[in-house]
């Protein structure tokens, strides 16, 4: 394009994802590699359980090719499609488009043929379009046979969620990138007694900066108490 740009709607606000914030656990160096340095036209599947990271890293990626001069559109399929499907017109003339949760179309036809239609018309204008989903792409069941078919034969990948061996040294590194001051014994302490989800362990990484903050007390065990 020749002014590239990234879209603003309201669930397009500027993110402030990246992969250099991103943990990268090993189970997905090939996948986060892969995509980093691709910056071909090849369509991309990506599947992987709820809170794995693929809104994070669809937004990495959006601000990835934003830096480079691309012009990139993210469409969270569950926000959007209250708009109707007139907002997937002509998007097929950006760069990137990276479309989050393709399972919220299944069954819905006017949403499984626009999506289909975005796919090829984006064959023509070497626009990328990558999606994410929580099922593999095999186990979509679109009713749309063209797109069941179309969406086949996209390259894919698993995004695994940060795995129980690595889930300290992830959130060790989050906090060192936020300057949040957390001591080994205080992630161990997070990660025995909240759940074991990366997700849910940043927001209350976040709450507790934000507390330590206000009681002007460092992050101590007690105050995680006090947290939890």
């Amino acid at each position: 394009m020749n002014n590239p740009k990234q879209l603003t709607f309201p669930w397009n606000k500027s993110y402030k994802s990246s992969f250099n914030s991103f943990y990268v656990d090993p189970a997905n160096i090939q996948l986060i590699s892969s995509i980093q340095s691709n910056f071909s036209s090849e369509d991309l599947y990506i599947y992987g359980v709820k809170n794995s990271g693929k809104t994070y890293l669809l937004q990495s990626l959006c601000n990835l090719y934003s830096s480079n001069n691309k012009s990139v559109l993210f469409l969270p399929l569950k926000e959007v499609m209250t708009y109707g499907t007139e907002i997937l017109d002509s998007i097929e003339n950006m760069d990137l488009v990276c479309i989050d949760g393709l399972e919220e179309i299944v069954g819905i036809s006017e949403w499984e043929t626009a999506v289909f239609n975005l796919i090829n018309n984006s064959l023509q204008s070497d626009c990328k379009i990558i999606f994410t989903s929580s099922m593999e792409k095999g186990a979509t069941k679109f009713s749309l046979p063209d797109l069941d078919s179309r969406v086949r034969k996209l390259e894919s990948f698993e995004l695994f969620p940060v795995s129980d061996d690595h889930i300290l040294d992830a959130l060790k590194h989050i906090a060192n990138l936020r300057s949040i001051n957390l001591g080994d014994n205080e992630a161990q302490y997070l990660i025995t007694y909240s759940k074991r989800s990366i997700s849910d362990l940043v927001q209350i990484l976040e709450s507790l900066d934000q507390l330590s903050m206000e009681m002007k007390r460092k992050i101590t065990i007690p105050l995680i108490k006090e947290l939890l």
